[in-house]
């Protein structure tokens, strides 16, 4: 796939699986805004290394301000808008417990940033897309949506909520040329899961697998890059399980 000159929003990716995605549409010739409420100069030191063009910004995707802000500010110094990766989210540093043990602060805070900063994020860049009748949102889901593992209430449902994001919207942007499509991770081995996760879960959770080993960040890669390019014009509103056979769909 070639994204060459094609400009690319990557929300959250100071680090993590949001860095690979932003690195990937880099090494494929794509100019990047990387985007995170964290310190992305890491991500933008990986791009400059490669040689390719990067905007860096601090972004609150909770707020509708800073959402308007990256948008502009991409079109501003790229010219256009044609890929919104929707990465952003919380999971690390959740506490898993019963449902009945979640804080309505915890709950709410979910909701507004996995939810509302996915919805805010859209919503920022949709005028330009329209503007230009061409466009590709890929919103990251989980496959709690569908497996909806126990203690983590508030995540499964924000991720399920993600894919009726994903449809609802790509019946309404359809006609300015415009695909919605998610793509669900399964349990990726990353800082955070591997703090809160005990390893004999992991290794229990692996064994379960078709592909029986732990799924890494660089899995899910092709098919982001798949969504966000034009092999899949014809494809919207589809949520994509990439998870070594956890779950089937």
């Amino acid at each position: 796939m070639d994204f060459k000159d094609k400009v690319v929003i990557v929300t959250g990716s100071g680090g993590g699986i949001g860095k690979v995605y932003a690195e990937s549409f880099a090494r494929l010739g794509a100019k990047v805004t990387v985007c995170d409420i964290i310190d992305c100069s890491e991500t933008e030191k990986s791009i400059k290394a490669m040689g390719g063009e990067v905007l860096t910004l601090k972004t609150d995707i909770t707020s509708e301000k800073d959402n308007m802000e990256m948008a502009k500010k991409t079109a501003d110094r790229f010219g256009r808008i044609d890929v919104l990766v929707n990465n952003a989210a919380i999971w690390g540093g959740l506490k898993l417990q019963p449902f009945w043990e979640i804080s309505t602060e915890d709950f709410d805070k979910l909701m507004d940033v996995n939810i509302k900063g996915m919805f805010l994020s859209c919503k920022a860049v949709i005028p330009f897309m329209k503007e230009q009748n061409k466009g590709k949102i890929v919103n990251i889901a989980s496959i709690a949506a569908f497996y909806a593992p126990p203690f983590s209430l508030h995540y499964n449902v924000t991720k399920g909520a993600v894919l009726a994001l994903t449809k609802t919207m790509a019946r309404e942007v359809g006609d300015f040329n415009v695909t919605v499509n998610s793509v669900a991770p399964g349990l990726v081995s990353n800082d955070s899961s591997k703090i809160m996760i005990p390893s004999t879960e992991i290794d229990r959770h692996t064994a379960t697998l078709c592909i029986k080993r732990y799924q890494q960040p660089e899995d899910l890669v092709g098919a982001v890059l798949f969504f966000s390019s034009e092999d899949s014009d014809f494809v919207t509103g589809q949520t994509l399980i990439v998870d070594g056979g956890c779950v089937f769909n």
